[in-house]
């Protein structure tokens, strides 16, 4: 992306307070090094995000994590298949290692909490804007201070989530086309890298790493 080429940008949140605060900031071409940024679109909840992402294809896409109707994650994934140029930079006010890690595997070029000034992310948005990826120091830190966890497999989160919606073990295999004793090996994997020693405990886990939404259990 060249130096100084006005962008465009569209933010989604579904907070009308958070929607003006980052309009204010990022229109602000002082804060962003000389660049740029028009808005062209803002936007309330997840469904209408991807419908202004096929419609504009911006520059930059400003997110929030938790929306109605889609999350920032099925979001994310849904730009990257309409708009892959797009730079996608996304909020959340959740400090669980489980979704920040998740945030940065999915491909987000920006991940940062809400509860941190507004400068950090306007200081990282021309460096985003030219193609690094940035996540936040307070996310970071964290993301370090659990290094020597081991992260869950794609196949253990799929067996927690199905725990989480209350699925046998049976059930479980039949969703995901395994076997019984697969899907057990799965789920004793996941207790053990959790520390988990029941379902409630495995399904408090993934409420409070983010790994599931609270709304849908």
């Amino acid at each position: 992306m060249s130096f100084g080429r006005t962008c465009t940008a569209v933010i989604a949140d579904d907070h009308a307070i958070i929607r003006d605060a980052l309009t204010a900031s990022i229109t602000d071409e002082d804060r962003l090094d000389g660049h740029r940024i028009e808005i062209v679109d803002q936007i309330d909840n997840g469904i209408d995000a991807i419908v202004a992402i096929r419609k504009h294809r911006p520059d930059l896409l400003m997110l929030d994590v938790t929306m109605p109707h889609a999350g920032g994650t099925e979001v994310l994934l849904e730009a990257r298949r309409w708009s892959p140029e797009t730079k996608v930079i996304i909020f959340t006010g959740v400090e669980a290692v489980g979704k920040i890690a998740e945030l940065v595997e999915v491909g987000a070029d920006g991940v940062f909490c809400k509860a941190d000034d507004i400068g950090e992310v306007t200081r990282a948005i021309p460096r985003i804007l030219e193609g690094g990826r940035i996540v936040c120091s307070r996310f970071t830190r964290l993301l370090e201070d659990s290094a020597e966890l081991e992260p869950l497999t794609d196949r253990e989160r799929q067996v927690l989530n199905q725990v989480v919606a209350g699925r046998t073990n049976r059930e479980i295999g039949e969703a995901l086309g395994i076997s019984i004793k697969t899907v057990d090996r799965h789920r004793t994997s996941v207790m053990g890298k959790t520390g988990s020693h029941s379902a409630a405990e495995l399904i408090a886990y993934a409420l409070r790493e983010g790994l599931i939404d609270p709304r849908s259990s």
